[in-house]
């Protein structure tokens, strides 16, 4: 079974939708958990979640379908924490504003019982610029500088555990350092399905800018750079 994992902070407007569409989306036999970690919301994310769980329970009191923990701040923190808590055999960490193709959860078994222990889904953009759809084409091939969080991460829990989760000294960047680990034990796959992830930073800086300063992390990475320097530009230039 699968144990979907989901960060959030501030995520109100879209929480609802992104459970729903999880639930619609799935054989819901397959799905171990839905477990929400939230990273400290001054929003409504909490009580809209928990508003869920409470109706979820009426129908059903024995019902643990989906599951809100408080975390300290920081995807990798909140991810790692979700994976302690998660019961299946697969995890599957999403961002909150990616929706995964109809029936994402047969895709992903199919590729775990093809003994393809890690992998993600090709990458589609809710916004028609030419460029990010140019970028969405690309997710299609299996090369380690076309992958990103946004298309989502499925693994293994033995396998995760055994590399030891994300690292959470990385507070960006944690997606690619567990990607990295991954393509180095020739352990991922790019499932031939799109997930829609939403443009809404690209939309706030704009393209060519955004698109400037995540290959600049990207060259820095690559050059040795670490968490600390990673996270100083990202807040200088992006936050």
């Amino acid at each position: 079974m699968i144990s979907i994992i989901i960060p959030v902070l501030n995520e109100a407007k879209i929480v609802s939708d992104l459970i729903n569409h999880l639930i619609d989306h799935a054989a819901i036999e397959n799905i171990s958990e839905i477990i929400i970690v939230d990273g400290g919301s001054t929003d409504e994310t909490q009580n809209i979640v928990t508003s869920i769980i409470s109706d979820i329970k009426k129908s059903n009191p024995n019902n643990s379908f989906i599951k809100l923990i408080p975390s300290g701040k920081g995807r990798a923190k909140q991810m790692n924490l979700g994976a302690k808590n998660a019961k299946g055999d697969v995890l599957y960490f999403l961002h909150a504003d990616s929706f995964p193709p109809n029936r994402y959860d047969a895709l992903i078994l199919q590729e775990y019982h093809n003994n393809n222990l890690a992998g993600c889904f090709r990458l589609r953009f809710d916004n028609n610029h030419w460029w990010l759809r140019l970028a969405s084409w690309l997710t299609k091939f299996s090369w380690r500088a076309c992958r990103g969080g946004d298309q989502s991460q499925f693994i293994c829990k033995n396998l995760f555990n055994d590399i030891g989760g994300f690292d959470e000294s990385y507070v960006i960047y944690e997606d690619n350092v567990l990607i990295n680990e991954l393509y180095a034990r020739n352990e991922f796959v790019v499932i031939q399905s799109d997930i829609k992830t939403s443009a809404r930073l690209y939309e706030r800086h704009g393209v060519w800018k955004l698109q400037y300063h995540f290959w600049t992390i990207y060259v820095k990475k690559w050059f040795g750079a670490d968490a600390n320097e990673l996270l100083a530009y990202y807040k200088k230039h992006i936050a």
